[in-house]
């Protein structure tokens, strides 16, 4: 939303070089920098000795894209990720989401369509400000 601001989402565990792709370029940007990093928690439910497969999981599903938004820069968006498995994969590996679907399966149904409405979402605004 603000075009004068270096914007990137990063997570370590799926993507290291994207993530100090971004930590250097937002050094090198004269003017504001914010950088917005996927990390699981262990109230999410998962397994943390596995967390890098996690992290690796929301960004193949869409969950988290990883982007860099660098208004100094000839390509100022550059997406540095793309979903290839479904979107149910990411939420069902984690136990949070079971026990939504255990508990109330219809609240459950409406959670996860919302969150994955609202990630295609973003997917598309981001891909609208690439150059």
């Amino acid at each position: 939303f603000y075009e004068n601001v270096y914007v990137a989402q990063i997570s370590l565990g799926a993507n290291m070089m994207q993530a100090i792709n971004a930590f250097k370029e937002a050094q090198e940007y004269n003017g504001v920098s914010l950088i917005i990093a996927y990390c699981p928690c262990i109230n999410h439910g998962i397994d943390m000795s596995k967390s890098s497969d996690v992290m690796k999981l929301a960004v193949q599903t869409g969950y988290f894209d990883l982007f860099r938004y660098n208004p100094a820069s000839d390509a100022k968006m550059i997406i540095d990720s793309k979903p290839v498995k479904p979107f149910d994969d990411f939420v069902l590996s984690e136990n949070r989401y079971k026990i939504l679907k255990r508990e109330n399966e219809e609240l459950f149904n409406i959670d996860v369509n919302l969150a994955k409405q609202d990630a295609e979402n973003f997917r598309k605004f981001l891909e609208s400000k690439k150059v």
